[in-house]
């Protein structure tokens, strides 16, 4: 008997399957195992029949492939049943809670879907005269005044792709201002807790990062920020609500002080879920930030994507804002495309940021999810956001530790692995055991201040019978690592289509390319 790749039995009935706790076939029920497509395919099948194509003189100039090309062929049942078993291993915000913490995985209401496929928005082409596309324009015009109403501020860029991309946006803008001014300034505060992409968009822009300590109880000291500033400094990158899930209380401080040594106050918008409607980053002193509509606006999120990250800029760097934007020539609407065009509309933008005007399709879904909430159910859904996470903090506070004591917090919560101590269960397996029990794990290890950091954001989507289910589940398994059933977590997960993966000989010897068995052997000899 041999086992093939799957470790499946190659001859049947050589060994009942209930014997070794699997199948001769490895499913189980409904759940199928799903080889690689290239091992399922072969070149002897097709999905298509097409004609053989007529010769034709090579342009290749002797690159010519020269030998098969390689591609997995399948039947179309076969390809259909193939990518259909992959989407339903995908976990995701339609299949259940989604507790990834400063990522705001929340429902993506289907009218946004409906809206987003409505001819005219749906089959629009970028390079399309303007005279065209006067709807899309005017949904774009809207989608700005939406966003400068929530946030307070005066100008915004809607062609950033996402998150980090819209930082580079804002500091980008500061940057140009500072050298409008002809001030040489050549640092960037970024406090400890601060999202990751905060002091690579600095460094990447050959700024030095200079960081901010937080303080015991997880924010931000305006005192500390006195301390770091100087003639040098050109901003601060600052994340309020914070990444610890708390307000900071000082921020509106801290602002001033920068704004007193010459610098800019960017934010990082990535938690505006928790304050939309309720606070405006405008008002607290905030010259950039930008907005995750796949964060904030419900539109779809990682690899359901594309992101959108528009940035938002305050009256001292309105005029760096990229090219293209929006102005309004009568009735007539029309892109600025160009630095000639934009300094006749008192404008000096830094350049283009991307190729084209930012994610049409997204600007759609958000601004559906903006008019169908309205400025009441948006501040709704902000306040349902925070009651959600208290809601968890509180169910979890009697097993759980957290870092800063047990005070409210705003969207997320944040525990850390005190509670583990001595029990011989880390964060990653109790990561690890969530899954078994049908949980995404939430944001583990991050904030890197707090040690074996759990950070929880349940947004406003979940029902509270949703909620009650998660935190018995946590319950759960907090008791029984404290009752020493040590093998339900380092086991884990035992119930996923793969066991427990060794991530760092992933990391150091990753396969990119995959080689049939019978090559690999031969290579190794």
């Amino acid at each position: 008997m041999g086992m093939n790749t799957q470790g499946r039995p190659t001859t049947p009935g050589a060994v009942s399957p209930a014997t070794e706790g699997r199948t001769f076939t490895g499913h189980r029920g409904l759940d199928h195992e799903e080889p690689l497509i290239f091992e399922a395919g072969s070149l002897s099948k097709s999905g298509v029949d097409l004609p053989e194509p007529k010769p034709v003189a090579s342009r290749l100039n002797g690159l010519e492939r020269q030998g098969p090309i390689g591609l997995p062929g399948l039947t179309e049942p076969e390809a259909m049943r193939h990518y259909v078993r992959l989407s339903q291993r995908n976990y995701a915000i339609d299949t259940g809670l989604y507790p990834l913490g400063s990522c705001t995985m929340k429902h993506n209401p289907r009218l946004n879907e409906k809206m987003a496929r409505l001819p005219g928005f749906s089959d629009i082409h970028p390079l399309q005269p303007q005279q065209t596309v006067q709807g899309a324009l005017q949904l774009m015009e809207m989608l700005a005044a939406y966003l400068l109403e929530l946030t307070g501020m005066k100008a915004v860029a809607l062609s950033p792709k996402a998150g980090a991309h819209g930082e580079l946006c804002g500091m980008l803008a500061i940057k140009a201002a500072h050298e409008a001014a002809g001030s040489k300034r050549d640092v960037v505060l970024v406090p400890d807790s601060a999202h990751g992409t905060n002091p690579a968009t600095a460094a990447f822009m050959g700024y030095s990062v200079r960081s901010i300590p937080a303080r015991e109880d997880g924010t931000v000291s305006v005192e500390a920020v006195r301390a770091a500033l100087g003639p040098d400094v050109a901003a601060i990158m600052l994340t309020n609500p914070n990444t610890c899930g708390l307000f900071e209380p000082e921020v509106v401080e801290i602002a001033k002080a920068v704004h007193e040594a010459g610098a800019y106050f960017y934010c990082d918008g990535a938690n505006f879920n928790a304050i939309v409607g309720k606070v405006r980053p405008g008002e607290l002193g905030v010259d950039a930030m930008h907005i995750n509509l796949h964060k904030t606006f419900s539109t779809p999120h990682g690899g359901g994507g594309p992101g959108a990250g528009p940035v938002v800029l305050s009256e001292a760097l309105a005029k760096y804002a990229p090219v293209p934007f929006i102005v309004r020539d009568g009735d007539t609407l029309r892109l600025v495309e160009d630095a000639a065009d934009a300094e006749g509309q008192g404008k000096t933008p830094f350049g283009r940021l991307t190729a084209f005007h930012g994610q049409m399709g997204m600007f759609v879904r958000a601004l559906t999810y903006m008019m169908s909430h309205g400025a009441d159910g948006m501040r709704q859904a902000s306040e349902d956001a925070v009651l959600a996470a208290n809601y968890v903090r509180v169910g979890l506070r009697d097993l759980f530790s957290q870092p800063f004591g047990d005070k409210p917090c705003m969207h997320e919560v944040l525990f850390d692995d005190k509670f583990l101590k001595d029990t011989g269960v880390t964060t990653l397996d109790f990561a690890k055991a969530m899954i078994d029990e049908g949980y995404h794990p939430m944001t583990v290890y991050f904030p890197l201040v707090v040690h074996g950091a759990m950070l929880v954001e349940p947004t406003e989507s979940e029902s509270k019978e949703s909620l009650d289910l998660f935190i018995a589940t946590l319950r759960d398994l907090a008791e029984a690592a404290k009752r020493g059933d040590i093998e339900r977590f380092k086991q884990a997960p035992r119930f996923a289509p793969r066991r427990r993966l060794d991530e760092t000989k992933a990391a150091r010897e990753p396969k990119l390319r995959w080689r049939p068995e019978a090559v690999q052997k031969e290579a190794a000899e």
